[in-house]
């Protein structure tokens, strides 16, 4: 890539581009990046649905990058990688730019942090926080998270920025011997709140979607100084040495 080049992100999720809980992200995206949100093929009823279908997104992926000439893909859905195990390596050996995913962005910016125990607050199941239990522990970072309390994870949309701060306060007290707190999964929105908590906390706060643009940049040899919504952004850490 040349130097006056645009670099060119895609996005592919399981939600339309529409989407309503893209619009946090789309606070932080640099301005001189071409980024695009993209549907994934395929109905998904259930977060489980993603189980067996790594073969498929890589296709449709393939076929995208093709088409629009993109440096550089985010994949998100912590729930893909949680039950398919070795996607990362299966996507990463069958696309030939620089991924970022949800679960590995997270650990690579947890790792960034020396964060060895961790509160995680996602408004996913029980079932499937254990298996992100599993996936942290295989990288040596040991989580901590409060019992399920949302019907559905979709519940999470119809929290406040209030409601979410109590909820992470309620858990941190019970929980307080952690290096760092990550939040998996957009619906579960910390943005808002997140440089607040930070500082307040004198904790480093991990999101997964800005993980996931910090992670895809710093591929691609990018770096930058994004205030306003946590130290990950502003202070760009390098990337860790592993398999990220």
């Amino acid at each position: 890539m040349s130097a006056t080049e645009t670099v060119k992100i895609g996005f592919l999720g399981s939600s339309a581009p529409s989407s309503p809980h893209h619009a946090s992200f789309k606070k932080f995206i640099p301005d001189d990046i071409d980024f695009t949100f993209m549907q994934e093929s395929g109905t998904n009823t259930s977060l489980y649905d993603a189980k067996g279908k790594v073969n498929a997104l890589i296709g449709q992926s393939n076929e995208l990058i093709a088409e629009r000439g993109w440096n550089g893909l985010i994949i998100s859905g912590a729930p893909k990688e949680a039950l398919n195990p070795g996607m990362w390596e299966q996507v990463t050996g069958a696309l030939n730019i620089p991924v970022a995913l949800a679960l590995r962005s997270s650990v690579a910016a947890l790792k960034a942090y020396s964060a060895k125990r961790i509160l995680l607050m996602t408004p996913v199941d029980d079932q499937l926080k254990k298996m992100y239990y599993d996936y942290l522990a295989g990288f040596g970072i040991e989580s901590f998270y409060p019992p399920q309390t949302l019907r559905a994870h979709t519940d999470a949309q119809k929290l406040t920025s209030s409601d979410v701060e109590a909820m992470t306060r309620k858990a941190l007290s019970e929980n307080p011997d952690v290096d760092a707190i990550y939040f998996q999964g957009a619906l579960l929105d910390p943005m808002p709140i997140l440089e607040k908590l930070e500082t307040e906390l004198q904790l480093p706060i991990v999101a997964s979607n800005p993980a996931m643009l910090w992670l895809i940049l710093s591929k691609l040899g990018l770096g930058y100084n994004i205030t306003g919504y946590g130290k990950l952004l502003a202070l760009w850490p390098s990337v860790p040495e592993g398999p990220f």
